[in-house]
């Protein structure tokens, strides 16, 4: 479920996030390597580039844990409240629709 609610986010996330202290988080949590945690890390001129490798890695991940892991390195960083703020509304309105779509007669 928030593999999908970060895919909604793509956009914003790319434009609007500096991935730096994120990838330490993940790369601390085992959700990257060290490769891929040097990998980003060169690219840190280009936090646009750098954001969209390091989806690009998590969708790729095996790790089952990855975007749960996205997610808390995320409300770790207090200047990322807006982002967990929106992923918790997408929350909310996804059951609202969910419930909806639920409801007898539909």
């Amino acid at each position: 479920m928030l593999k999908l609610k970060f895919q909604r986010l793509y956009r914003t996330l790319i434009t609007d996030v500096d991935p730096g202290n994120i990838i330490s988080s993940l790369y601390q949590d085992g959700v990257i390597t060290i490769d891929e945690t040097t990998a980003l890390q060169r690219i840190r001129e280009d936090p646009k580039q750098q954001c969209v490798e390091l989806l690009r890695k998590l969708n790729k991940s095996k790790n089952q844990q990855a975007f749960v892991k996205l997610y808390a390195a995320i409300r770790g960083e207090s200047e990322l409240q807006w982002l967990v703020d929106n992923v918790s509304r997408r929350e909310i309105v996804h059951l609202v629709q969910q419930q909806y779509s639920n409801e007898p007669g539909e």
